[in-house]
């Protein structure tokens, strides 16, 4: 009919339905509160990064110091660039000991890293990929062992190499670093998820001995492994202190770390301001440190592509 009227139809509001509305504030609350977690995160990483880098900031800064600079200046920030005279005096002080004290260091590290490195993967390597009997007591006791703090260990291991002769030596040096405990465990939990039974068994099938099973194959694929044993090793030996405060009595034996500490001690000389001296030392000690870590990075980044390939 003509007259006749519609009634009303509701009209949806412009900003869509309630429900749609409730979704477009939660998804954009859930959006903030992501965005503020993300700063915060960033906030907390940079304030560990600049925790970390401080000292390293500050033993260089020091170590570009004249003798009244590094006393009188703000600690964290250059004067007058003194870097390569503190480095001639370094290297010239005492008719040039620092240079023995570092390539002791060296020795010690590498050597004894080498070695551990190479007795930690094949032991690893036999407690992972073997059964034998006892093989439960062998893994008890490694894992047992490195439970036990090394201070208390350098009494019984004084009396045995003064007896031995090894004492004062440096065999005192390299050969307690070449077995440790904890490295083994080390390499025996990656050899049993890095090195497949099935390769091992396909490798006898087709002729291969243990050793050469060990040597060609299950050693590349525990090369990640290997590389970390070492690394850790090598910063541990170079750091050390207590071992050769101990164990070397000639000067001329010492690592580098207890050299700097002997001329901390003494302070000044009457020509040189050692606390420079140590400084600028512990700056050069820094390097072969960072040198290691940047070559080794191809070791983590290979372990990481064969494992995703896996």
């Amino acid at each position: 009919m003509s007259g006749a009227t519609l009634p009303d139809t509701p009209t949806l509001p412009v900003g869509g339905t309630p429900t749609r509305r409730r979704r477009e504030r939660a998804d954009r609350s859930a959006a903030e509160a992501r965005g503020t977690s993300r700063w915060v995160v960033l906030g907390v990483l940079v304030l560990l990064a600049a925790y970390s880098v401080a000292p390293l900031w500050w033993l260089f800064v020091s170590a570009t110091k004249s003798r009244s600079d590094l006393y009188r200046s703000n600690g964290l920030w250059f004067t007058e660039f003194h870097l390569f005279d503190n480095l001639y005096a370094l290297f010239t002080y005492q008719d040039g000991i620092f240079v023995r004290w570092l390539w002791n260091t060296v020795v010690y590290a590498g050597l004894g890293s080498i070695g551990l490195t190479a007795v930690a993967l094949a032991a690893g390597y036999g407690l992972a990929k073997y059964r034998y009997r006892g093989r439960g007591t062998t893994m008890g006791l490694v894992i047992g062992s490195f439970l036990i703090p090394g201070s208390l260990l350098i009494v019984p291991t004084f009396i045995l190499f003064t007896r031995i002769g090894f004492y004062d030596t440096i065999w005192a040096m390299i050969l307690p670093g070449m077995f440790g405990s904890f490295s083994v465990y080390l390499a025996k939990v990656y050899a049993e998820g890095a090195v497949p039974s099935e390769l091992m068994e396909a490798a006898r099938i087709d002729g291969a001995g243990e050793y050469r099973i060990f040597f060609s194959m299950g050693t590349r694929l525990m090369s990640t492994a290997g590389a970390t044993i070492f690394l850790l090793h090598f910063v541990a030996t170079w750091n050390t202190f207590m071992w050769p405060l101990v164990f070397l009595k000639g000067v001329e034996k010492w690592p580098v770390m207890l050299g700097l500490y002997s001329w901390l001690r003494r302070g000044v000389d009457t020509q040189y301001d050692l606390t420079a001296l140590v400084l600028t030392g512990s700056l050069v000690a820094t390097v072969p440190m960072v040198l290691l870590m940047i070559s080794m990075q191809r070791f983590w980044r290979s372990g990481v592509t064969i494992g995703s390939l896996k």
